[in-house]
């Protein structure tokens, strides 16, 4: 889970530094007017924010993706500790029945 967390983190770097480093790059060579230059940077910045907001959309699903398997695993565990309860239950009462008929037998025995 780990390493999908860290990917996932070293893609939106990269995504980052690559949108940094294109658009100074646009800027200092860019034969465009004035107005022709902030409307490529108008574009450009739209599908950036488009991609971002895809990332992040997909973080979110992953997290609730894990939320809900981190849910699943808690009540598998309660689960399972009300069953081991259950049976240790279940022992000590048989435990104590033995105990009961031993002594009983004990005592028919020493009369």
């Amino acid at each position: 889970m780990q390493t999908s967390n860290r990917y996932e983190s070293g893609n939106l770097s990269v995504f980052i530094t690559g949108a940094l480093i294109g658009a100074g790059v646009a800027l200092l060579f860019a034969p465009q007017s004035g107005e022709q230059m902030r409307g490529l940077l108008r574009d450009y910045a739209a599908r950036a924010k488009d991609e971002l907001d895809d990332v992040v959309d997909q973080g979110a699903e992953a997290l609730d993706s894990t939320m809900e398997r981190g849910h699943e695993f808690v009540e598998k565990g309660k689960d399972s500790l009300r069953e081991a309860g259950r049976q240790a239950k279940e022992f000590a009462e048989v435990g104590k029945q033995a105990v009961n008929e031993t002594k009983d037998e004990l005592a028919s025995h020493h009369r």
